[in-house]
């Protein structure tokens, strides 16, 4: 089960993988920001500053972050949620991060991670602002780390 390339349209960057557990269990991970530090492959996600076990929509949590060596706090809105399939959150800069879980049976998923810039502003999409400064491209190499981290936390 490799980490496929995902077309979910311009301005997104998108990988999926097939993960042998529950939907259920997979989105509870993703649901608690204060596990997200387990799954990041980017190396750039610490610890929660503030975050509750469980989001919900407009819920906001922040993570202590690290880019390039220099530390950050980034707070994010739960954007939408949907028990089981789906939740997303919005940077301050407009980005947002979708992950969605599919069951293919009740052990097997197929996880799909999106980062989705193409509502942070029509300034950045005309300039190629993630592009240029190669966000897009790091990020997509993180989501592919991110996602081989989880298959691999369930392989057998």
């Amino acid at each position: 089960m490799t980490v496929t390339v995902v077309d979910a349209g311009p301005c997104r960057v998108s990988r999926s993988v097939e993960v042998a557990a529950p939907a259920a269990e997979l989105f509870g991970i993703v649901a608690d920001p204060r596990r997200h530090r387990e799954l990041d492959g980017s190396g750039t996600v610490g610890e929660n500053i503030k975050a509750p076990a469980t989001l919900v929509a407009g819920m906001k949590f922040s993570t202590k972050m690290r880019l390039y060596g220099v530390p950050y706090r980034i707070t994010s809105t739960v954007t939408a949620l949907k028990p089981n399939e789906l939740v997303e959150w919005r940077h301050p800069f407009g980005h947002r991060w979708r992950w969605e879980f599919e069951s293919l049976s009740p052990t097997l998923t197929r996880v799909t991670e999106t980062f989705d810039y193409h509502e942070a502003g029509a300034i950045k999409r005309k300039l190629k602002y993630y592009e240029r400064t190669g966000f897009a491209r790091a990020n997509a190499t993180g989501i592919e780390a991110t996602l081989a981290r989880l298959r691999d936390r369930y392989a057998g």
